[in-house]
């Protein structure tokens, strides 16, 4: 899609009293913030970009101001409106730079981990399965299901990929998909694959949907929707065939199957007290190659999922993630990487309009960031996937580049000239400066947006750990509840003082 670059500045923006006038509302905004939401959160939802860091929050930002006809940088996202931001530490026990194993055992379980390892301490060794046993960590979803709420997954990866793994698996090898991709030894010993301990660990996840199909099946059973490509053939060795179990076990409690989108949104939320979802044979398709008559998106997804959760009068628990826009930056396609995160904002503009703040804490973060960057003096409304001509080099280079990764290309010896390819192209990999097979994750502090009950205690930079703790607390279940009366609900504390600050300020500024 090609985005129209903005070259006139707007007129309003010449005069000061625009951004004064501007200035002043947001104050205001920030006066009436600091009357604190304290009520208990009924409903919690998570939404993890994964590897979304700020300058891609950014990026996206002027993507979807673009794509909305104006220049975008001054556009805000679902997210941008949150009333709390703060930064979180993304470094794994063994690891500076993380992966998403480690970091999704910290914001689910709330215990920092070693990398490649999910719902086990740091005290489990990568790949060693005789580490496994003792060294489980149970995540806030298991809190909430305990606690008598509705819990929900959902992915635009496969449901058995490593940040949706840590909500309900203990695995000292991220990769563990199935008994398939595990040794000989792992399996002796007793240690479980990922997608079996998805319906053996917590049996009644309320919703669970992303891809992942293959794991789920018996080895050379043909897939449902590819059913002559081998390579999404199933891949169990014992022969078992879990979705058939989970049907099985489901058929007379209101559980339904699906696998594509007709399926999907076919279905009455009010008559479904179970889902699950499996939309592809490995990860979804990015966004910008879905076939929107056939595969859901993650707003759909989303929608559906907030609408059955909510048949529970306890509230629901929910963890969504964006997980591709990871891939695109891997892949060096920040295009790709984009409009995942577009989409995911949608999705978190869709469950804010599903709900409301005064009962459902929302938080909004990534597990880490890339080595992926946008600069070179652009003009204003330059698209965002568009080049700088400096003039003071040899050729021109795209504003969007990689420290790292595939992009990197020599031509006669030098750089190449972006002039000469078709770097809008939706898989075009950007230039990087270090040739990789894959582009790295990065290592700096992540954003974290918040909003709803208590959404205030995530504040300043904090661990990556004390998400979950946040949101636990907030929701009266895990361990402290102290706070909470009978009945699990928050025993507010007086606001008046916060109040009186407010009016005194608001006074001042009339």
């Amino acid at each position: 899609m090609f985005l129209k670059t903005v070259k006139i500045l707007p007129e309003t923006e010449k005069s000061p009293a625009f951004w004064n006038d501007r200035a002043q509302e947001t104050l205001k905004e920030a006066l009436n913030t600091q009357v604190l939401n304290k009520n208990t959160a009924k409903n919690l939802i998570l939404f993890l970009g994964d590897g979304m860091g700020v300058p891609t929050v950014t990026a996206a930002r002027i993507l979807k101001g673009q794509l909305n006809g104006q220049s975008g940088e001054e556009y805000q996202l679902e997210m941008d409106k949150f009333p709390f931001v703060s930064l979180s530490k993304t470094y794994n026990t063994d690891a500076q730079v993380p992966d998403s194993a480690g970091t999704a055992t910290a914001y689910l379980c709330g215990v920092k981990a070693n990398e490649g390892t999910v719902g086990v301490s740091a005290a489990a060794v990568r790949s060693q399965c005789n580490t496994t046993k003792g060294n489980e960590v149970t995540s806030i979803l298991k809190w909430a299901k305990d606690a008598g709420k509705s819990v929900g997954i959902v992915t635009t990866t496969r449901i058995n990929h490593a940040t949706p793994s840590a909500a309900y698996a203990h695995s000292v090898d991220r990769d563990w998909y199935s008994d398939n991709e595990m040794p000989s030894e792992a399996l002796q010993a007793g240690c479980k694959d990922i997608a079996r301990q998805l319906f053996e660990n917590i049996p009644n996840i309320d919703v669970i949907m992303g891809g992942g199909r293959k794991y789920m099946f018996p080895k050379n059973m043909s897939d449902v929707d590819y059913p002559g490509v081998a390579k999404y053939n199933g891949v169990r060795n014992d022969g078992r065939n879990l979705v058939q179990e989970w049907i099985d076990r489901m058929k007379d409690q209101g559980g339904h199957y699906v696998w594509n989108k007709q399926q999907l949104l076919s279905l009455n939320p009010k008559k479904t007290n179970y889902l699950l979802g499996l939309f592809g044979p490995v990860d979804l398709p990015y966004d910008l190659e879905r076939n929107a008559d056939s595969d859901p998106s993650l707003t759909q997804m989303v929608e559906v999922a907030i609408r059955v959760l909510q048949n529970n009068p306890n509230g629901f628990y929910l963890l969504v993630e964006g997980g591709r826009i990871d891939h695109g930056h891997h892949e060096g396609k920040a295009k790709q990487a984009l409009y995942e995160a577009v989409e995911m904002d949608r999705a978190i503009g869709r469950a804010g309009f599903l709900t409301t703040t005064h009962d459902t804490l929302t938080v909004v973060t990534a597990d880490h960031s890339h080595v992926f960057t946008f600069g070179g003096y652009t003009r204003r409304g330059n698209t965002i996937f568009g080049e700088w001509d400096m003039k003071a080099t040899d050729k021109p280079f795209t504003s969007i580049l990689y420290g790292n990764g595939p992009g990197y290309k020599l031509v006669g010896g030098a750089r190449e000239n972006v002039s000469t390819v078709d770097f809008a192209e939706n898989n075009y990999k950007a230039q990087s400066a270090v040739p990789l097979t894959s582009e790295t994750h990065g290592g700096e502090d992540v954003a974290v947006f918040s909003k709803g009950p208590l959404a205030h205690l995530l504040h300043g930079v904090r661990e990556q750990n004390f998400i979950p703790h946040v949101m636990a607390y907030a929701a009266c279940i895990g361990q402290n509840r102290k706070h909470c009366v009978s009945g699990g609900t928050a025993a507010l504390r007086p606001v008046f003082s916060s109040m009186a600050a407010v009016l005194t300020v608001t006074l001042l500024l009339c």
